[in-house]
């Protein structure tokens, strides 16, 4: 007789799961970045966004369901994903120089609305070594943003509650005038995982 997995039995059963499947989403993340974009209203028709951490491309499909004939997305990872309708995807590590030069040229030097990151490195289990490498992703993906978002952008983020969160919340007000702190219901109760909503660049 099979054990059961506690984990799996509580990933099947979960209702933005269940919800993903029903409405064609890639993984329950989407329902994080609706109910955000409902509440914020930052994502609208026409808007230009950059998508980072993009695989399996959830958040992309959202975003492709908001933005009409004339905006556009572009979205990066290391894995790739299956196409979706109206994002230009571009696989490889954006912290590679190469990798960071093509995707400016996609932008084609263009300011934009959004930057999207529901990145997260590799985990070991180990916070000592998983924290450090989570903030190194925050601070390259605020870096990115100031960038090439426009005046009055939005920077929309997962960071990880932990040693050198604060850090990361400091960045963000250094270079944002707003920035808020959003725990969507589709992030579980037990993770450490928050977001960041940051916009009106100084």
């Amino acid at each position: 007789m099979k054990k059961s997995n506690p984990w799996l039995n509580q990933h099947l059963n979960d209702e933005y799961v269940k919800k993903s499947k029903q409405q064609n989403y890639r993984s329950r993340a989407a329902y994080k970045l609706i109910e955000v974009i409902t509440k914020h209203q930052f994502i609208k028709q026409d808007s230009y966004v950059l998508d980072l951490g993009a695989a399996p491309g959830s958040w992309s499909q959202v975003v492709s369901n908001i933005i009409g004939k004339n905006g556009k997305i572009i979205a990066n990872d290391i894995l790739d994903i299956e196409p979706i309708k109206k994002v230009e995807f571009l696989l490889g590590d954006f912290t590679d120089e190469d990798v960071y030069n093509q995707l400016l040229k996609l932008i084609n030097n263009n300011k934009i609305d959004v930057v999207l990151s529901d990145m997260s490195p590799n985990l070991s289990g180990h916070p000592s070594i998983d924290m450090p490498k989570s903030m190194y992703l925050c601070e390259l993906t605020i870096n990115i943003a100031v960038k090439i978002l426009q005046q009055n952008g939005y920077l929309f983020m997962k960071v990880f509650q932990g040693s050198g969160f604060d850090d990361i919340i400091r960045s963000c007000k250094n270079y944002f005038n707003k920035v808020t702190i959003q725990k969507p219901k589709a992030s579980r109760a037990k993770s450490k995982e928050i977001y960041l909503l940051a916009n009106q660049l100084k």
